[in-house]
């Protein structure tokens, strides 16, 4: 072949190419009965994108996840609107102007990212002005913070002017996480779209909504971690729970002990600096999330502490008699250097999270046989007149239990909320004796049937919900220290999650509910598969928190599609639901019979 004919071979692909990525798509969509349907849009004028007929075509906006919980009223026509021209006016308060700066960036990069690879917007198109007012400019984050908020869109000759109005920053913050879900991209215009008219009002159901994330059977990244905070953000989940260390590793920078990370963590570059953690903080609270930070003691520890002389039966063999999976350890309620060592943890804590409002003390799968293997141990209770039955064993825990919330006081200077994971210390009739309603809450982990959960709602306990069997992400996967399922299989589907309703599991004492988290437990995620295991599952807790629907998961599965589509559009790896085939074709894939 000569130069000139592969120049020309070259030049013919380059033109096939461009043809395949100028092409106009075969098939739009129309609006019969309720549904989009797909119709060869050849000629047709009155076809639009799959986008835009989502935001239109049945009873609820398509597009919108979670569903508002207020007025939703959107007109019946679309404004062309140039991404260039799109203009925010934010409070002149002081303090928020670095959130604001960050949220505008993230709302273009949203509105960016729908826009089809290779495609080249249409010129022209509406202004618009987006005016934002919040009444105060504290940014206070807690469970009284009011989340609500309100948007109004109206076109007239010139542009498209949109009010959000809201009591707080994170309120405001959330209407404009709904203005760009408002936001359409019509492929077939290649337009970015609007409704000329809308009028929403917004409100959340409960008001602890969030996931649990273990770090420390296998560690993530800061930019893993990050990702996830951006994926909370775009569903208005407003909790992130660091269960940072356990008996597997510590991955924490502990300044006043160093030997913890030292030894505890899985590498030199594995561990978490008290700069990284703060980086995370400010970084989750511009985008509407608030970090809780876990220490879970007096189990679950055990690397790290090593040089300390400090715990009990770590590594113990074989581990089924001490712990629930390898490597056991607990803590020595009976040495009082510990309560020391526990008290500048805490001071350190308190300070990379920067003063959080609660603080998670984990007390989950505390041992009685561990402890009970330890002749020191023994010894120190027996000099006490205690025996060595399960209630004096109780009895030691409430003393390690009062010694170190004191040290968390000392240093916190404040009393906040203390959340404790349900354990047998919860459970008739220790928790009468060793844990006060109006200090701790209590975190439901065993499963959404379990009797306890009404004797914590009848003496009066505040509640947040991760019963295993709809909200322990961790689940249905292989076993690891065997052979066959892990324990608490099988696989939960977003469908479970959607369903799992708080009202029906607390009834009456709704209100003594702070909300739920879906908790993912590490020992066979890192950051290779996090998106996944989260995502879109967690989209459905943030419907069934934010909304509380009365509707079935049938009635909310086609918006989960379109929702799913706009996570891995913002570069989250949220697990495919169905073929792509039945998001193009609404409602003919469920099964009816």
């Amino acid at each position: 072949m000569t130069m000139r004919g592969l120049i020309g071979l070259i030049g013919l692909f380059s033109a096939v190419a461009a043809i395949r990525v100028q092409a106009s798509p075969k098939w739009g969509y129309e609006c019969v009965q309720g549904r989009c349907k797909k119709v060869e849009s050849l000629n047709r004028e009155d076809v639009v994108s799959l986008g835009v007929c989502r935001l239109f075509c049945g009873e609820d906006v398509g597009t919108l996840w979670p569903k508002p919980t207020g007025t939703v009223k959107v007109g019946n026509t679309l404004a062309h609107i140039d991404i260039d021209g799109i203009l925010f006016k934010f409070p002149d308060y002081q303090t928020q102007q670095d959130y604001w700066e960050q949220s505008q960036q993230r709302f273009f990069d949203q509105i960016k990212a729908k826009v089809v690879k290779n495609h080249v917007l249409r010129k022209g198109g509406k202004k618009v002005v987006v005016d934002v007012v919040v009444d105060k400019e504290d940014l206070t984050f807690d469970f009284n913070t009011d989340e609500s908020y309100r948007v109004d869109v109206k076109e007239d000759e010139g542009n498209v002017g949109v009010k959000i109005v809201a009591p707080t920053y994170y309120g405001a913050r959330h209407g404009v996480e709904t203005l760009s879900q408002l936001i359409v991209y019509d492929n077939l215009r290649t337009e970015l779209q609007i409704p000329s008219s809308v009028n929403i009002e917004d409100a959340p159901t409960f008001k602890h909504r969030g996931v649990s994330l273990d770090t420390s059977r296998n560690y993530f990244s800061v930019e893993a971690i990050k990702k996830t905070i951006d994926a909370l953000a775009m569903v208005k989940l407003n909790t992130f729970h660091w269960h940072i260390t356990d008996s597997h590793s510590f991955p924490v920078h502990i300044k006043s002990h160093p030997e913890l990370a030292d030894y505890g963590a899985y590498s030199p570059e594995q561990v978490y600096t008290a700069d990284d953690v703060r980086d995370v903080v400010r970084y989750a609270r511009i985008r509407g999330v608030r970090v809780i930070p876990e220490f879970d003691a007096p189990a679950h520890v055990g690397e790290g502490w090593q040089k300390k002389n400090m715990t009990v039966c770590f590594n113990a063999q074989p581990w089924s008699r001490y712990c629930v999976e390898p490597p056991c350890g607990q803590l020595d309620p009976s040495n009082d250097a510990l309560y020391d060592v526990l008290e500048d943890i805490y001071r350190e804590f308190n300070e990379m999270f920067e003063q959080p409002f609660v603080f998670h003390m984990g007390g989950d799968e505390v041992s009685v046989s561990c402890w009970n293997s330890s002749v020191e141990l023994q010894q120190w209770m027996l000099k006490r007149g205690w025996q060595l039955e399960e209630s004096d064993f109780m009895r030691l825990w409430g003393h390690f239990q009062d010694n170190a919330i004191q040290r968390w006081d000392k240093v916190a200077r404040t009393k906040v909320p203390i959340i404790l994971w349900t354990s047998r210390l919860t459970d008739v009739p220790y928790v009468d004796d060793y844990l006060d309603k109006d200090r701790y809450i209590i975190q439901i982990w065993t499963k959404g049937d379990d009797p306890k959960i009404e004797d914590l709602l009848n003496r009066g306990f505040n509640l947040i919900f991760s019963n295993y069997d709809a909200l322990y992400f961790d689940c249905g996967f292989q076993g690891w220290v065997s052979d066959g399922h892990n324990w608490c299989s099988p696989y939960i589907g977003w469908q479970t999650v959607y369903e799992n309703s708080l009202s029906a599991l607390a009834g009456s004492k709704v209100k003594q509910v702070l909300g739920a988290e879906a908790a993912l437990w590490s020992e066979q995620v890192d950051d290779f598969a996090l998106d996944s295991r989260f995502w879109p599952r967690t989209s459905a807790l943030a419907e069934r928190l934010w909304t509380d629907p009365t509707d079935t998961w049938r009635d909310a599965e086609s918006r989960m599609l379109i929702h799913r589509e706009r996570l891995v559009e913002n570069g989250i790896a949220a697990d495919s639901l169905q073929p792509q085939w039945c998001i193009q074709n609404e409602g003919d894939c469920p099964n009816l019979l």
